[in-house]
């Protein structure tokens, strides 16, 4: 933004107009950025230069004028009912790793957890014989998530032995290491990085290329609508606090639906 100002001979903050602001978020759509890359540069801008107006460093905002671009509503990947059985199906070696991995796989596919809560949870908020996971979201949000099934059975294998023994591997076990539920080879917490590890070689190991945990959360959301659960209880599950943010998934349902109509309605590809 600096060497685009530069350019136009905008040597301070003071000097810039609306039109360079609008010149230079056209430069980044002429060199190939996406809609939503240009969007978060320009968020970053306005709050630049709302900073140095606050500050008494300019006299006027040029951003302020400015309207956010609109950026089209992406889809969430979804792994379809069968790949995601497939997925948790492959893993049942005794090796307290792979119990872990077991577990991590089907708490994020049966509980729709994020990366991040997943790897923040701990023991004191796992609740076998309940039957819930007490989650900490964004915001530091706190809400109950069902633990049933499969999911169920996997946490409670987990944490009947392997836990315990992948924490044997810490050579000095902080705090933070003896709460945290998932730990890793060194028997600490485990990191967003090594979560998508794991969930990247669970896929590869079935031809899943490049899985990603929030695509397991994705699945969970997309075939729990699919299975007819009010998306009220999806928004409360997924700890989202606007209603309007779990409404995408009724978009990857009816794109499911239209899918399913061209592919088995005799006359729905035929042309007039």
């Amino acid at each position: 933004y600096r060497i685009f100002l530069e350019d136009v001979s905008k040597r301070t903050v003071d000097a810039v107009t609306p039109d360079d602001v609008s010149a230079f978020q056209q430069s980044l759509f002429k060199a190939g950025e996406a809609p939503t890359t240009v969007k978060r540069r320009l968020s970053a801008l306005k709050g630049f230069h709302r900073f140095c107006l606050s500050e008494g460093f300019a006299s006027k905002n040029p951003t302020a004028p400015i309207p956010m671009p609109n950026t089209p509503d992406r889809l969430p990947d979804v792994i379809s009912i069968e790949e995601a059985c497939k997925l948790l199906d492959s893993i049942y070696e005794p090796e307290p790793p792979r119990v872990r991995d077991r577990a991590l796989l089907e708490v994020l596919y049966g509980c729709g957890l994020r990366a991040s809560e997943v790897c923040g949870l701990d023991v004191q908020n796992v609740f076998l014989e309940e039957g819930f996971l007490r989650v900490i979201g964004k915001g530091s949000k706190e809400r109950l998530v069902p633990l049933s099934g499969t999911a169920l059975v996997a946490m409670g294998a987990y944490l009947g032995n392997a836990r315990a023994q992948m924490s044997l591997r810490a050579t000095a076990p902080d705090a933070d290491s003896l709460r945290a539920v998932f730990l890793n080879q060194r028997g600490r917490r485990i990191t967003r990085q090594g979560l998508y590890k794991i969930v990247g070689a669970a896929g590869e190991a079935i031809g899943i290329k490049g899985l990603h945990p929030h695509t397991l959360r994705h699945s969970f959301a997309t075939h729990m609508l699919n299975g007819g659960a009010d998306l009220r209880v999806i928004q409360e599950i997924l700890g989202h606090s606007d209603i309007s943010t779990t409404q995408i998934y009724t978009h990857v349902d009816r794109q499911h639906l239209v899918e399913e109509y061209l592919s088995s309605h005799p006359r729905a590809a035929r042309h007039r």
